[in-house]
């Protein structure tokens, strides 16, 4: 490419007989329609695949092609172009020695792109041909905000240290653009958007501010070294959601909406003292993506048949329990999805409403003026529901009455903060609820977890450690010794975590006719047992390990799911083939 002669795709894939001139004249017409690039409108014509055009670019023009989610990069190289360039050019800096830039591109053949590049690097350039998704997916792992967020976050300790500085007029002011707290803010939530992340932490320290973001359910940490901008950020935020900045002593909780790249993102914000000031956690959820459907969270097709006709019944008690985390919310809404239609009338208590669904009657619990769970139940059973959501049951009064209403012809869907389904049982008896009700009301229970996906792009054959081989030997059968696991090495693609997404495990116990009767003798025991036994019961471990054993996860999530690896030695042995989607909390 070094006389930079101009070339044209089209021509090149016409005169190696991959295409047709028809082919060509009918995708040169979409491309007039939808102003897509050439390349892209010949794929998704069917015409010719990716692969074959970038084979053809690499050979007809004498260049490398270059699988850069696996090329090791060096940031500094990467940032030779700047992120504005680099995406417009669809380019990326992978080389820089004394011969020139080696510079992947996903159209070697625009000269401009070319012209430009070279204009800014003013250093020869030498040619690659990449994949384009994966070269938007390495922008976004490398154009990070990390070193902007520490430039302003050094900016306003500069400006806060300029001498006596009165922080909350100064904060409350900091309306125009580029005040370096709100450039500081920016870059956080935009970083947070671009990678993914369900949750921002920002942490002071004694010496340092600790900034965390949850990825894919795991925490990646960014320390800043000026400790003294952590006031300025949480009065800012504290301004944003309508909290009360003169308290200090006490934890607040609030929301607000923001707009971060063309997306809606709803902000649960909560704050709580600790030793060097306060630590602020943001739950970010993002509304431009709507609401999930059921068959889009990925559940086994057994289980999704046995639970949507579990929520398809005209009364009773579904409930849905895990941890923190583990996609409750998101499992309730797909199933409301599911059940909107205009001969239901659906009323939802919720402490907060995290999403938004029309021809749905969505209440905020607010316990400061006395507005609980039990009080709100009580007066949305007088509004002639048919479909009854309980964000949470907390208590024994908020259970007594969802339960009463599916016994009343509601169907009652809500939540519980327990490791299992059969667990969910001791639960309820524990908190002061009578057997014969639940035997009369309670329907189902789906329990839930969230693993994290292999990164298929750098996924590679496992050995298993002595660890994980002892738990299969004591809890599995001969063949999960013999399974072929995979583990990610780490790669561009999942920011070199080797996980890319989440995938739900899920565990469904139907309260059949046996399991009722048992239930309402009380006999907890017995009823745990018969349960482990129960037609179609997989246990949480046992689903997560026919996901290790398919290659889907690793032994390292599944053994964090394994809280009670009992159930596993109940369980007799079947495999349970889950939907191909991801699950994003």
């Amino acid at each position: 490419m070094s006389s930079r002669r101009k070339v044209r795709l089209g021509d090149l894939l016409v005169e190696q007989k991959l295409i047709s001139e028809e082919q060509l004249q009918a995708a040169l017409a979409d491309q007039k329609k939808t102003g897509h690039k050439l390349g892209r409108a010949l794929i998704e014509n069917g015409f010719v695949d990716e692969e074959q055009i970038l084979q053809t670019l690499s050979s007809q023009l004498s260049i490398p092609y270059i699988d850069i989610l696996h090329y090791k990069l060096k940031p500094e190289t990467v940032r030779l172009i700047p992120e504005i360039q680099a995406r417009r050019f669809r380019a990326v800096a992978l080389e820089d020695n004394a011969d020139g830039v080696l510079v992947g591109m996903a159209d070697p053949t625009n000269i401009f792109a070319y012209d430009e590049l070279a204009r800014l690097l003013k250093r020869p350039i030498h040619l690659a041909v990449v994949r384009e998704r994966d070269l938007l997916r390495t922008l976004d792992s490398v154009y990070r905000r990390t070193e902007e967020i520490s430039g302003y976050a050094e900016q306003l300790s500069d400006e806060l240290a300029e001498g006596d500085v009165d922080l909350a007029s100064m904060v409350s002011n900091a309306d125009v653009a580029d005040a370096p707290v709100v450039k500081l803010l920016s870059s956080l939530f935009e970083d947070a958007v671009q990678i993914g992340a369900s949750d921002i932490h920002i942490e002071p320290d004694e010496e340092v501010l600790r900034i965390r973001q949850r990825v894919d359910g795991a925490l990646q940490e960014q320390i800043v070294d000026e400790a003294r901008i952590a006031q300025a950020l949480v009065l800012r935020l504290k301004l944003i959601a309508g909290l009360d900045i003169s308290e200090k002593r006490l934890p607040q909780d609030g929301r607000f909406s923001i707009r971060v790249k063309d997306r809606n993102i709803d902000v649960r914000m909560s704050t709580m003292p600790v030793a060097y000031g306060e630590t602020v956690v943001m739950r970010l959820l993002d509304q431009s993506s709507g609401i999930l459907s059921l068959p889009e969270l990925g559940m086994p097709p057994d289980i999704r048949r046995r639970y949507e006709l579990l929520a398809g019944r005209p009364h009773g008690m579904v409930l849905v329990t895990g941890p923190t985390g583990s996609g409750k919310t998101t499992t309730l809404y797909a199933t409301l999805k599911l059940l909107n239609r205009t001969d239901n009338k659906i009323i939802t208590v919720e402490d907060p409403v995290e999403y938004r669904l029309p021809r749905t009657n969505q209440i905020q619990v607010k316990t400061e003026i006395g507005l609980d769970f039990a009080r709100v139940l009580r007066s949305a059973l007088r509004h002639d529901p048919d479909i009854i959501l309980v964000g949470e049951i907390r208590d024994e009064e908020t259970a007594e009455i969802a339960l009463r209403a599916a016994m009343t012809g509601h169907l009652v869907l809500s939540t519980l903060h327990t490791n299992d389904a059969i667990s969910t049982i001791n639960r309820l008896l524990d908190m002061g609820i009578k057997s014969y009700l639940l035997a009369a009301a309670l329907h189902g229970i789906l329990a839930q977890r969230l693993v994290r996906r292999v990164c298929k792009s750098c996924a590679r054959p496992h050995t298993l450690t002595d660890h994980e081989r002892i738990w299969l030997k004591a809890y599995a059968d001969e063949r999960a010794l013999k399974a072929p696991y995979v583990k990610g090495n780490g790669c561009g693609y999942c920011n070199h975590t080797g996980y890319a997404g989440r995938i739900g495990v899920y565990e469904l116990l139907d309260i059949d006719r046996n399991l009722t009767d048992i239930l309402g003798s009380g006999d907890s025991a017995a009823f745990s047992h018969a349960a482990r036994r129960a037609p179609g019961y997989v246990p949480l471990q046992q689903v997560a390990l026919n996901y290790a054993k398919q290659g889907m996860t690793t032994m390292e999530e599944v053994l964090r799911v394994a809280v009670d690896i009992e159930a596993i030695m109940q369980y007799d042995g079947q495999d349970t083939q889950p939907d191909q989607h991801v699950l994003e909390s």
